[in-house]
């Protein structure tokens, strides 16, 4: 299976609203906060964003933001149909290659502490550094050579 990245313009971001409210509305609901179309739009515009496509079809976004520390990244969604199928890992990659590029000291997120997708996050190297309120945050430490 192959994916493509593609530089995201403005018309990409009802895509992306829409995907990432499917996605993460249950999460939302379960932890009683409150899901903001304008709060996501606002993000969006702040941020380096990528879609993940498979021939030339998106299925999928990932979203980024820097500072001295660390590459973060701030939004990682695939379209449910395509879950399973190595693109959430694919794109992992490619976020630590963009890191490693850039000589980052390390990849950072968070990740709602009963998302499935932890599991992937820690299969890729990253661990946990702390848990807030129903967030885990977890790192990548770029720093050490891998053997």
């Amino acid at each position: 299976m192959t994916f493509q990245l593609r530089r995201t313009s403005p018309e990409d971001l009802a895509f992306a609203r829409s995907l990432t409210c499917q996605n993460m509305l249950r999460y939302y609901i379960q932890h009683d906060l409150l899901w903001q179309d304008d709060a996501f739009d606002v993000a969006w515009s702040g941020r380096e964003s990528w879609l993940i496509c498979r021939d030339e079809v998106a299925i999928g976004f990932f979203s980024l933001s820097r500072d001295a520390r660390a590459l973060y990244i701030r939004e990682l969604q695939i379209a449910e149909a395509f879950q399973g199928q190595g693109a959430g890992s694919w794109a992992i990659d490619q976020v630590i290659e963009i890191a490693s590029k850039e000589r980052r000291p390390a990849l950072r997120l968070t990740v709602f502490e009963n998302n499935p997708a932890k599991n992937l996050y820690q299969r890729k190297g990253l661990q946990l550094q702390g848990k807030d309120e129903c967030f885990l945050r977890m790192e990548l430490d770029l720093r050490t050579p891998v053997l």
